[in-house]
């Protein structure tokens, strides 16, 4: 008996050695460099390859399914995307990466954002004009600032944050708190770090469904961006083999049910849907529903509609990654061009797919895992496990309070690019002399012909809901003489806007513009500038928004008169 006992204890000891072992082992992950560069590069070229595949028909099916005739047909030369906004953002943060480590401050992350040539939409807009007018991170990015902060402009450039944190969510999330508070808040930033997620598991896992619970791991679990994904999950596990119908079971939740669309920047019942719930929702149709095959992946995720080049750049993206750049397919990588550019950026392909293993090698021991050499030499990453830890929870309709960010004039004497529309050519024919700056883009700025009546007419409109479009100009007064500022302006027939007068920084003028103070839509004002004879000043007109609708400003006339 004793002996037997004896036999079951180092029985036991053994096992509960293995146990141990094996618990031990998995608390880090191992990936050879060489795998970890042929993945990463295959996700960047995913990324192109969805966005390129997608481009054509983004936002043509909007609320319906694509007919599957109207899917674009794939050209090997479609992969050279250098001058999308899906990916060219990236760029620039990688670019601040580069320069300034993975501990980069907000703020450095902003002016480098301020300073970006390339055209953008949506949040990446809104965010970027917010910067350039001085308003910080993360404010740049808060509901009160921004109206697009849950539309999907993070989601589709956070690819980049799970690809230089292979296995290591918790860096995708810091990433997101870093480069997607510059222009979104709440859902809208969760999709990123979702997105971020699943890049950063599929080094180590191909399968689908897999891929999206550890994204999931990575944002709130309250959020109605989770909801989302997780209905997704179970009506695919309901219908496996019938993607439509799933389609449609999204499409009147978070499409048509107005409860899921409270802060969509085209309103509520618009067909139009950049909300980043509803494309995140199409990113994980084309995964699972895709079966790992490239094109179906690509195909279905297009064919969900909506934001149909982003949605299927994400998907191309993280699926390459799990298959490796060598296994692709040779129709999505004969025709790279390996000098093309990224627009605005100084990286070309094979400059990216350096800057990003040097990234990676900084990112590991960050972590606090390490970088070894196995039996034949070949550099291996060892990747710390530890579990996600997903930022705090937050609604774009029930913000948070901001926190009152705003450069120093140091930091705005670094951003050398003006916010908002350029309406330099315009206000050059209108009131030669005058500047404009801080102009919106809502309303279509610019020089009307005619409007109300009266021609030549300047329009403007405020930049967002706390900074108004200036226009400016430095006047000598004359000395001796009674001198006044006449101005017509108008109003839309549905909006009323505040009008400001300052003189050297100091108000003259404060005056609501609307049905109850221009008659017929017009309003003529003058502001004594007496005070001023002999002297030069700074003028600046300032369209200011009220309640943010048709806060359009129109000029019929500025003129100084002095008799």
């Amino acid at each position: 008996m004793r002996r037997l006992i004896a036999i079951v204890m180092a029985a036991g000891f053994i096992f509960a050695g293995d146990v141990s072992v094996a618990q031990a082992a998995r608390k880090v992950r191992r990936l050879p460099v060489n795998e970890y560069v042929d993945k990463m590069k295959a996700g960047w070229i995913g990324q192109m390859a969805g966005v390129g595949w997608g481009a054509p028909t983004e936002f043509h099916f909007n609320g319906v399914i694509m007919p599957l005739d109207k899917m674009p047909k794939w050209r090997p030369q479609t992969i050279n995307q250098f001058h999308q906004d899906d990916i060219y953002v990236e760029m620039t943060f990688l670019r601040t990466l580069e320069l300034y480590g993975m501990d980069v401050p907000i703020r450095q992350a902003g002016i480098d954002f301020a300073n970006s040539g390339y055209p953008l939409w949506h949040a990446n807009r809104a965010g970027r004009d917010n910067l350039r007018a001085g308003i910080a991170p993360p404010d740049s990015g808060h509901p009160q600032f921004n109206k697009h902060a849950d539309d999907i402009d993070y989601q589709i450039e956070a690819d980049y944050a799970g690809l230089i944190a292979p296995g290591l969510p918790n860096v995708a999330i810091k990433l997101g708190e870093t480069f997607g508070r510059l222009m979104n808040y709440g859902d809208g930033l969760y999709g990123g770090q979702f997105v971020g997620g699943m890049y950063a598991e599929a080094f180590f896992e191909d399968d689908p469904v897999k891929l999206v619970k550890a994204g999931l791991e990575c944002i709130p679990r309250r959020s109605q961006y989770a909801e989302c994904i997780r209905d997704v999950l179970k009506w695919y596990k309901q219908d496996p083999d019938d993607w439509e119908k799933t389609w449609q079971l999204i499409n009147e939740k978070y499409h048509l049910n107005t409860a899921y669309r409270r802060f969509s920047c085209s309103g509520p019942k618009s067909s139009f849907n950049i909300d980043a719930k509803i494309n995140g929702a199409y990113i994980v149709m084309g995964m699972l529903y895709g079966e790992r095959d490239p094109d179906e992946s690509i195909i279905i995720s297009t064919r969900c509609g909506q934001d149909s080049d982003c949605n299927p750049s994400n998907v191309g993206g993280i699926l390459f990654t799990t298959i490796g750049y060598e296994k692709l397919p040779d129709k999505f990588k004969s025709a790279l061009n390996p000098e093309g550019k990224f627009s605005h950026t100084p990286y070309n392909f094979p400059m990216l797919i350096k800057v990003c293993e040097k990234l990676v090698r900084q990112t590991v021991i960050k972590a606090g895992g390490r970088i070894e050499k196995d039996a034949s030499g070949r550099e291996v990453f060892v990747i710390p496990i530890r579990k996600p830890k997903p930022t705090r929870l937050e609604q774009c309709w029930e913000p948070g309070p901001i926190a009152n960010s705003r450069f120093t004039k140091r930091e705005l004497a670094r951003i050398t690019a003006t916010a908002g529309r350029d309406l330099s050519e315009a206000i050059s024919k209108f009131a030669p002399g005058w500047k404009a700056a801080k102009c919106g883009d809502d309303m279509s700025p610019g020089l009307r012909a005619e409007w109300a009546g009266k021609k030549n007419v300047l329009m403007t409109h405020p930049l967002n809901r706390t900074v108004g479009c200036v226009l400016s100009k430095k006047v000598k007064i004359p000395a001796g003489k009674k001198t006044r500022l006449q101005l017509v302006v108008g109003h839309h027939p549905d909006g009323d806007w505040t009008l400001l007068v300052k003189a050297n920084g100091k108000e003259l003028l404060k005056r609501t513009v609307g049905k109850e103070t221009a008659e017929k839509g017009w309003m003529q004002t003058d502001v004594d500038l007496s005070d001023y004879a002999g002297k030069e000043i700074k003028l600046e007109l300032v369209n200011y928004a009220s309640d943010w609708q048709w806060e359009a400003g129109y000029w019929a006339g500025i003129e100084l008169i002095s008799k």
